[in-house]
């Protein structure tokens, strides 16, 4: 399982038409990128994995994140067990906490000691016959404790909305060995005010999140950068620019101690697959 260069990180590989998710797949499989990445929310995710996997041949295909608390553990280490024999080990289990606001939809209350849930979850993958093998699956991971439950009960940690600061500090918890595979938002564009733009909204409904907004209160953000999404924070968390800039920003993850980066483009249309941005930054990074 190659996880190392660079991968794509895209709802619309999930949530997009199947025809061109298929598609654009397997194009960004000759692109050169070493990974896809797609995000839960509940339902089908495995006939979305199925559906990535047989339209590639090389790529692993990953669920950043399987939100753990929408999933019968039984159900999810039989699926992963046919998955892996039938596409050669090429799927790669994220797993995440996700956060109250989504899980207490439905069943308020519910989300509570995420640390303690994460770990229970990963009992019962360990007990399931065949279990989860831990070198295939990944956490998705910010704070210490579960950076630190990542480097011990699965092959590493998958942060989403950091910084290279974020990565240097999540390498220092995991200690050399573990894999460390965080996404970067990036925006191709000719300057601030386009990138604005399209990412403004963006990231603003992100902060509202209090998992995101904690972690970048730790790596030390104000309550006001938070509120008023500004430039320094807009700028460490989204890359934007031109090609040459955004591989720069994958240089600062990768000398703080990222072995693979996977992009999330943003662009004006979120409804369209971006695969020009797709096609243009590959000949730039992979």
């Amino acid at each position: 399982m190659n996880l190392s260069g660079v991968g794509v990180w895209s709802h619309l590989l999930r949530f997009g038409d199947p025809g061109e998710a298929a598609d654009a797949a397997a194009e960004l499989e000759e692109l050169g990128y070493s990974a896809l990445w797609f995000p839960d929310g509940g339902g089908p995710v495995f006939e979305a994995v199925t559906h990535l996997l047989t339209a590639t041949r090389r790529i692993v295909v990953a669920t950043g994140i399987l939100n753990l608390w929408m999933h019968d553990p039984a159900y999810v280490a039989a699926s992963f067990a046919s998955l892996s024999a039938a596409y050669d080990r090429r799927f790669l289990m994220g797993i995440g906490v996700s956060h109250a606001v989504a899980v207490d939809r439905e069943e308020p209350g519910r989300y509570r000691r995420p640390l303690a849930a994460m770990t229970a979850f990963l009992d019962q993958l360990d007990q399931a016959g065949p279990p989860v093998p831990e070198d295939s699956r990944v956490l998705a991971a910010l704070g210490p404790k579960m950076l630190d439950l990542a480097a011990k009960r699965a092959r590493g940690a998958h942060p989403y909305l950091g910084t290279p600061e974020h990565t240097r500090r999540a390498r220092q918890v995991l200690g050399e060995g573990p894999l460390l595979l965080p996404e970067q938002t990036v925006i191709l564009c000719s300057g601030r005010d386009e990138a604005r733009a399209i990412g403004d909204g963006w990231l603003r409904g992100y902060l509202e999140l209090p998992n995101y907004a904690n972690n970048l209160l730790r790596l030390g953000y104000t309550p006001d950068d938070l509120a008023s999404v500004s430039d320094r924070l807009f700028d460490d968390v989204i890359a934007w620019g031109d090609e040459e800039a955004i591989g720069r920003r994958l240089d600062e993850h990768r000398a703080a101690g990222a072995d693979h980066v996977c992009v999330q483009v943003l662009t004006a249309n979120g409804d369209a697959f971006p695969r020009q941005e797709w096609r243009a930054l590959a000949a730039a990074l992979t």
